[in-house]
């Protein structure tokens, strides 16, 4: 696969939980080629990855360190609360990029003092229980 496959399928198997960006992937494949447990080649214009041999004992062996019973995208089913919660943080996100392209300096401040009370208030939730 070459990169961008990667990110599809990383994405696909988190059932959409996790979506590694391209600034992560190539230097993470760069360091597994480098370590020997990848390798590459040129491919129609595309720089496509294969594990070796060395990649899939490395991959075994942490499968059994994990008790070899759930990949690490695997998160179970991420239910209802799950995905509105990713939903809304996404949206709060995009709220945020707009006030910092658009917004006044004034307008800027105050929205980096609203995301860090929202911040403490998420934190509190956890410290609730």
């Amino acid at each position: 696969m070459h990169g961008y496959d990667l990110i599809r399928e990383l994405e696909a198997r988190s059932g959409g939980a996790w979506r590694p960006s391209p600034g992560s992937i190539y230097p993470t494949l760069q360091l597994l080629e480098d370590e020997g447990l990848v390798t590459a080649e040129e491919r129609d214009g595309k720089r496509v990855y294969t594990i070796t041999d060395s990649g899939r004992a490395e991959l075994e062996e942490r499968r059994a360190a994990r008790g070899g019973t759930q990949e690490p995208w695997e998160f179970g089913p991420m239910g209802e609360g799950l995905g509105q919660l990713r939903e809304s943080g996404f949206q709060l996100a995009a709220a945020a990029m707009q006030v910092a392209r658009t917004g006044s300096e004034a307008q800027r401040t105050q929205a980096s003092e609203v995301l860090a009370e929202a911040r403490k208030k998420l934190y509190a939730l956890l410290a609730a229980d």
